[in-house]
This record gives structure tokens, sequence and C-alpha cells, in this order.
């Protein structure tokens, strides 16, 4: 199709189809075509769908836009509903034919810019609005984000927990692309699928110091499956505070703190004795007691046994549910810095497991370094993410590629026993 134009110039349009209406046609250009206006494609312009009969498309339907005829192509299209979110999709080598590679929104409406040029390099474009219908089904998957919004150490990783499970791989992708982290400043991460109901989200490596993280979905409207669609979801905000790192030397009897890389505090400790060895790696602090009452039929000591206590412990800071602390311990200060006596726990003096319980807050990382212990899990007994190499925690990702690494255990965990 040829457009008018000054004497000396012929231009020919491309004539596009857009899996969802119809159009009409238009253009125009002055001077070289290259620095031409983008004529109008108005008549090249074809939906499948609704075209202002009161009708809405559905949001099943994927959004394609293709190039008709020898002597023209398509240069991008963007398409974006009315809240900002972007419909991600593909442009073929040859611009012959766009898609969409995300699902729309239902109840949303959408605006499509097509920009096209012709055989002479002359630019094409055409906005285009629609309206996506509700959904059929009232099921709704939800999200509830955590920690609760406030101020944590670098080791606190965001959590996501569905009121669904979700198996299928190609619906946890649509999840998980809908659930986004910004941190300012920048740091790279991913989410991992913990089980059908859990994701947990942390960086490469640690927060930066004073970071601010921001958590919002993009689920609601979106089809997930046949009878299941996102539901509305409240956004979440924290920051971080210092870089505060305990690491605790088994084998020396020692910990020492580091706040922003720099040594500030070295303590004598004690740690787990044989048959109850401290867990090595990384722990993230999960809150602080002033005072708790450990109990050795908590972690299954029988009452009567020699390993039986029944004990007042202050300046708790818990580290796993399953009942491991760093907190003040009287009664082994003889052994702090020379020998492991404890049944689990780190145990250092009084004044000392104060300043610890004053100068850390939950998030912050707790490290084991050459105990004879078992690795700390990486879910379900507290925050163990870190001992996750990072190849391994994106392969959790069914956007990354692979398969979680399986369910969260099972365990009594959410009893909170507690050990000495």
């Amino acid at each position: 199709m040829n457009h008018s134009r000054p004497p000396s110039t012929v231009v020919s349009c491309t004539l596009l189809v857009i899996a969802l209406g119809a159009g009409v046609t238009a253009c125009s250009s002055d001077g070289h075509p290259l620095s031409a206006e983008p004529y109008d494609a108005a008549d090249q312009i074809a939906f499948n769908g609704p075209t202002g009969d009161g009708k809405k498309a559905d949001p099943d339907k994927p959004l394609e836009v293709t190039a008709e005829g020898s002597d023209g192509r398509i240069t991008d299209v963007t398409a974006m509903d009315a809240t900002g979110r972007y419909v991600t999709g593909e442009l073929s080598a040859d611009g012959s034919r766009w898609h969409s590679t995300s699902p729309l929104a239902a109840d949303a409406r959408y605006t499509v810019r097509v920009s096209t040029e012709d055989e002479d390099g002359a630019p094409g474009r055409k906005v285009l609005t629609f309206d996506t219908s509700r959904p059929t089904s009232k099921k709704h998957l939800t999200v509830k984000f955590g920690p609760k919004a406030g101020k944590y150490g670098v080791g606190q990783p965001i959590t996501a927990e569905l009121s669904k499970p979700i198996k299928n791989k190609a619906q946890r992708a649509i999840v998980e692309r809908a659930l986004r982290v910004d941190s300012t400043p920048a740091a790279q991460g991913t989410w991992h699928w913990v089980d059908d109901k859990e994701l947990h989200y942390r960086p490469r490596e640690y927060w930066p110091a004073h970071a601010t993280i921001q958590v919002r979905s993009n689920l609601e409207g979106v089809r997930i499956s046949d009878r299941l669609w996102g539901g509305k979801v409240n956004p979440l905000k924290i920051t971080t505070g210092d870089r505060v790192i305990a690491v605790t030397d088994a084998s020396s009897h020692s910990m020492t703190v580091y706040k922003n890389d720099e040594k500030i505090k070295t303590f004598p400790v004690t740690t787990g004795k044989p048959g109850f060895e401290t867990r090595n790696g990384v722990k993230v602090v999960l809150g602080k007691e002033y005072f708790v009452r450990m109990r050795g039929t908590s972690i299954g000591i029988a009452e009567g046994s020699p390993e039986s206590y029944d004990l007042p412990v202050y300046y708790a800071t818990r580290v796993t549910w399953s009942g491991e602390y760093v907190h003040a311990a009287p009664w082994s200060v003889g052994s702090q810095g020379s020998a492991n006596v404890s049944h689990g726990c780190t145990g250092m003096s009084t004044g000392n497991a104060e300043w610890f319980f004053d100068n850390v807050r939950e998030g912050d990382i707790v490290e084991v370094v050459n105990s004879y212990g078992n690795t700390m899990e990486p879910f379900g007994n507290g925050f163990g993410d870190w001992n996750l190499a990072w190849k391994k925690w994106r392969k959790g990702s069914a956007l990354v590629g692979g398969t979680p690494d399986g369910p969260r255990p099972e365990e009594a965990a959410r009893l909170r026993p507690t050990a000495v």
C-alpha cells in the first residue's frame, strides 16, 4: 500500500495483525524516511477480539503481533496495564512476529505500542488499548511476605507463604515472576522454592548494610491455572542495619564479632560437648529473649539422666527453632575459652551475653566453624539459607532452572525446644 507524500517521496507501510482487535490505516512522511515522523498505521492494525463493542478480551489468550507482507517489519512492541505492569514478549529475528510470554491480568486495561518500519526505513506506529474480562474462577492465590516491616541484619531472608500449594513448574514460574524484590543499593538475588507453599529470597552475598528492600506482588488478576488466579497481596518494606557477623570457633572456644568488617569484640565461649555438638555453618538471629527456662527434656534428655537440666537462662539470643541460643552461662565460666561443655548452645559470661544481646538484632549472622557437629539445615530450623552454595540456591528457582532441593523438613521445631 502506498501513502501520500510530497511529490519526491513515496513510502510503503506494513500491515500489522494483533491477536486482539481491528483498526484503520494512514501514514505520511516528509524528507528523508529515517528522519520522518512515524506514520499512523491505523488501517493496518486488527484485533481478533472485541473492537469497541463493550466486550472484553479473554486474558487466557496471548497477545500476538504480526507483520503481513514483505515490505516491512516490526521493530518494537510494548504492552503495559494501567498499574504499570509490563507484559514480557519475544520478537522474531526477522521482525515478522511478536508474542507475549507472560500471562495477561484479568479485569485490567492494557495499552499496546507497536513500532514498525517499511522497506525504505520509514517508521510507523500505532497505540492500541483494550480491556480484559474478569476471571470466571473465584479461587485466588494470596501471598504473605515476611518478615514483618522493620530493621534487620544483613542475613535476613525474605519469605513468601502461599495460600495454596503450587507444584507445577510452569505455574511456579508464573508465581515467581510476579514476586518482585528490589534493593537499594542493588543486590543480585533470586527466589528458592522451599516447598509447594513457601519461597525464600536471598542475595548471592549478604544484603548491603543500610539497604532498603521493597517486596511486592504483581499476581493480582493473573491466571495461574484453569481455576486459580492471583489475588491482592500487601507489599513489604524492610531496611538493614550495620553488617554484624559473629563467628564462633568451636576449636579455640572463642567468638569474634565483626561490625562492618571491623573486629569489635572477642569473647571466650563454650559450645556443644561430644554427643551434643553445636551445628556448624551460618545461622541467622531469629529473636532475643531476656529470660528462658531451659529443660533437658525439650531435646530428648530424660528426667533423672546425668545429662538432665532445668535452668533459668538470661540474655538468650535464638539462632534455631530447635533451641540453639547464644546465652549467659555463669555455671560454665571456668570452661569458657578452654573446653566445650554445653548441650549445643554457645555459652558465655553474663556480662558478655548482655553485651551480645544488646548489640545484635534479628537478621544478624552467627556462624560456627570447626565444630564436630552437623551443618545447619538450610530450611525448617530457622534460616540456614546461606549454607546453600549460590549455584545450588539458584536451582531452586522455577525461572533460573532446576528443581527445588526438596520439601522443608518435617520436624517439631515449632514446639521450640531448648538446649543449653
